[in-house]
């Protein structure tokens, strides 16, 4: 059975200290994860900081819930149902019964602050026997904003009603039922009175803070043969690390320069500098400067050493230059890129997963990205400041 969307709604934050993100533009950001029924999560609730880490054994769901902040994020870009749920039925909790019209499904959400406040974001989904959004419901301050039902399963549409405050206090049309409301809203409600204005507001902090996410975890195997010269824009993998290598290293000197320091710090020998070399074939291979006249080839590292740096170019670069969608329509100062890192410590020893928390801990603190990992064990981060370290458990296992 689907349940309908109650929840309330969240106290609103303190107002920032002086000098807090270096006096920027409270940007919009993603700061609470809800899975009241997804994959083998029930009624779990995740507080997101600037730097999260997702901890526990394996098989407690630490992937599962990255993968329910990348499907919003896909749904608030805009994506299909379809596109963003191949698998649907996997999302559905292991246990969940059928209602009598064999309709089965899941919720998730999350809340996004920024100039508006806390927002809260909840969808319902129906994976059996057809593949639907069945409700959502956008609220801000205890008010809501938006709520969709299913009222005709034989149409492929919702009812959707949206607050007004004008003559009528809200406003009723069909959306598609594969699509997320809250991103159609702009294209719907004319922003004539204070309350449909507000609507608006609050649902581009909803989608402005899910869409710019990349979702990361480098495969070293696909790293290591050189690559054709293409967009220069970074895989979710890092397949093509040698290519976006030969771009950062000409756009930017001061930040190559930081990932320099990185790679020299998290891998074996002198390292002098890290480059790109072009191959008779077009082709081009990322290899490391020893600084004496030696040239070692990214793909002789092992598979941590090839985890770490790509991990570092991650946190030192952008969303021009990682394979994303940000919203495009919105100032880059407004933004804030959030990468989530599944497996964040696999393969690194103890100096590197070092030398990339103190990294990810000073690209966070400046405010212009996010970093949301999964780790097996977080006690090597005991002591370090900044973090917030969420265990996680399936309720079979606690």
């Amino acid at each position: 059975m689907i349940a309908s969307l109650t929840s309330p709604a969240s106290p609103r934050p303190s107002p920032a200290r002086p000098g807090d993100d270096e006096d920027r533009p409270d940007r919009p950001r993603v700061t609470e994860l809800r899975l009241s029924a997804f994959a083998g999560h029930r009624r779990a609730s995740f507080p997101l900081g600037p730097l999260t880490l997702f901890a526990g054994p394996s098989g407690c769901g630490k992937t599962s819930a990255l993968r329910a902040y990348e499907a919003l994020a896909r749904l608030g870009g805009g994506d299909g149902l379809a596109e963003v749920f191949p698998d649907p039925v996997a999302c559905v909790p292991e246990r969940a019964r059928p209602d009598a019209q064999r309709r089965r499904g899941f919720r998730i959400g999350c809340t996004a602050d920024g100039p508006e406040g806390p927002v809260r974001l909840d969808v319902a989904v129906q994976a059996e026997p057809d593949l639907r959004i069945v409700g959502e419901r956008l609220a801000a301050d205890g008010l809501v904003l938006l709520e969709t039902a299913l009222r005709d399963p034989s149409r492929r549409q919702v009812q959707a009603a949206w607050h007004t405050a004008g003559q009528a206090s809200v406003t009723r049309a069909p959306l598609p039922d594969d699509r997320l409301g809250t991103a159609l809203l702009p294209l719907r409600v004319a922003g004539k009175t204070d309350g449909q204005r507000r609507v608006l507001a609050a649902a581009e902090q909803m989608v402005v803070a899910l869409r710019s996410v990349f979702a990361c975890d480098p495969a070293p195997d696909r790293m290591r043969a050189p690559v054709p010269t293409g967009s220069g824009r970074l895989l979710g993998g890092c397949d093509n690390l040698a290519e976006v290598l030969r771009r950062t290293r000409a756009e930017c000197g001061q930040r190559h320069a930081r990932l320099v320091a990185a790679v020299r710090a998290g891998c074996a020998g002198p390292v002098a500098d890290v480059l790109a070399e072009p191959l008779a074939d077009g082709t081009v291979r990322a290899v490391l400067d020893r600084g004496d006249g030696i040239r070692t080839e990214l793909g002789r590292l092992g598979d941590g050493e090839l985890r770490y740096v790509a991990l570092a170019l991650v946190l030192l670069t952008g969303p021009g230059v990682l394979e994303l969608d940000p919203a495009g329509e919105v100032p880059a100062a407004l933004q804030t890129l959030t990468v989530l890192a599944d497996g964040l410590d696999r393969g690194l020893d103890p100096g590197q997963r070092g030398e990339l928390l103190r990294l990810a801990a000073r690209m966070c603190e400046r405010g212009h990205i996010r970093l949301v990992g999964a780790v097996s064990d977080a006690s090597w981060v005991a002591g370090t400041d900044g973090i917030t370290v969420v265990h996680v458990n399936y309720p079979s296992l606690k």
